[in-house]
């Protein structure tokens, strides 16, 4: 990580110290490249293989009560995941997600359940716990110049001493508030489903419009009309495959409207605001972005800061559906999953490429794995091997496309 101080310039103007080749070079940093693209196909066609080939050992995976299992069991390793994305896009890595997840889940089950504090308030406290914990991590790596790798080692097994210490001698808690329990067992009708489709099939048609006639107007060269039309229609044709299943069974669920929220936001914020070109531009050259203006140190900060903030919130939406907090929270397979199913989902882990939907993309990918082969009621170590494979394909992968990109 440069510790060099930027020079105060806009992104992309041409400061004392840097040539307008440097400026330039920044720009293609942040543009998204067709690596990118490419990944999430592979992905998308990958997962589409894997629900084939569990459908023929056994009907029942793609049945809409075992989908709408798996989009729960997805959500809290995904949520996570969004942070994770974060950190990567800057070239950095966070070990600790899973232990700052069971930290905030713990001490949110403290507040509510032994202090007596309301859902609400308890649940802010345990996010705002879980941003300081990243602002920790981010000015101890920001302002030392210690590897996030070491850092982040470090807080799983500290964060963890103090996840022991606030549940204490039981070392468990239940759950039993409804409106904790609400965040993953709220189911809403149907109906819901059909006009928030609508809304977002609609915005983003209006989106894509607007964005040709605005390029065709400054004399820029649009995309063929039928691959945005083609595009929109695969988004629509996968949303109402998505109502349908899960109006078949219980309804939409309230936790999976949270993902896909947060999802659709970090997205918008990292390909459309300044914020999210400084995190591609970070990740692609740390010492040119820093030449150019822009704040490294600060937006190591930021992004830490959110990583643990989405770890937290995953943690508590994983209480919610398991009812229960306790030692275990946030260890075993969760971090293995919510770094795994990121570069599984094609986000690279040499920073500046990638994208938040690959946080859903990989969850989906590891989650369907799991799922599927606990129907076909396999051995722990099967799986186990089954999904180290799957991360070291998609390791490899982005060993090639990074390698091919250099070229």
């Amino acid at each position: 990580m440069s510790t060099e101080t930027p020079v105060r310039t806009p992104l992309g103007g041409s400061p004392g110290g840097a040539s307008p080749a440097l400026a330039s070079r920044l720009r293609s940093l942040v543009r998204t490249d067709d690596a990118t693209r490419v990944g999430v196909l592979q992905v998308v066609i990958g997962l589409a293989v894997i629900w084939g080939v569990f459908y023929s050992l056994n009907p029942a995976f793609l049945s809409p009560s075992n989908l709408t299992n798996l989009a729960l069991q997805i959500v809290a390793v995904a949520t996570m995941s969004i942070g994770v994305v974060l950190v990567l896009l800057i070239g950095e890595i966070d070990l600790s997600v899973g232990t700052v997840s069971g930290l905030a889940a713990s001490l949110m089950a403290v507040l509510n359940v032994s202090q007596g504090y309301p859902a609400v308030v308890a649940i802010l406290l345990a996010l705002a716990c879980g941003a300081v914990v990243g602002l920790v991590h981010g000015l101890i790596i920001s302002t030392f110049g210690v590897p996030s790798f070491v850092v982040t080692l470090g807080g799983l097994i500290g964060w963890q001493g103090l996840q022991l210490l606030l549940l204490g001698d039981t070392g468990a808690i239940n759950i039993t508030d409804p409106g904790l329990q609400g965040l993953t067992s709220s189911f809403f009708a149907p109906w819901v489903g059909w006009v928030l489709t609508l809304l977002l099939v609609a915005t983003m048609a209006l989106r894509t419009f607007r964005t040709r006639a605005k390029r065709a107007k400054l004399g820029l060269t649009n995309s063929p009309a039928a691959a945005d039309i083609i595009r929109l229609t695969v988004i629509s044709v996968v949303l109402i495959a998505a109502v349908l299943v899960l109006s078949a069974s219980r309804g939409i669920p309230l936790s999976v409207l949270i993902l896909m929220g947060l999802v659709l936001l970090m997205d918008f914020i990292c390909r459309r605001t300044l914020f999210g070109r400084r995190l591609f531009s970070v990740g692609g050259d740390a010492q040119a972005a820093a030449r150019v203006g822009i704040h490294v140190k600060t937006t190591t900060v930021i992004v830490f800061m959110l990583a643990s903030t989405f770890a937290a919130l995953g943690g508590i939406l994983s209480a919610s559906r398991l009812l229960a907090v306790n030692e275990t929270s946030g260890a075993g397979e969760i971090l293995l999953n919510a770094i795994a199913g990121v570069v599984i989902g094609g986000t690279s882990l040499f920073g500046g490429r990638g994208s938040v939907w690959s946080a859903v993309l990989g969850a989906l990918v590891i989650g369907s794995i799991s799922n599927g082969m606990d129907l076909l009621a396999l051995p722990s170590p099967v799986k186990y091997m089954i999904t180290g494979a799957v991360l070291i394909a998609a390791v490899i992968f982005d060993a090639v496309m990074r390698r091919r990109q250099s070229r």
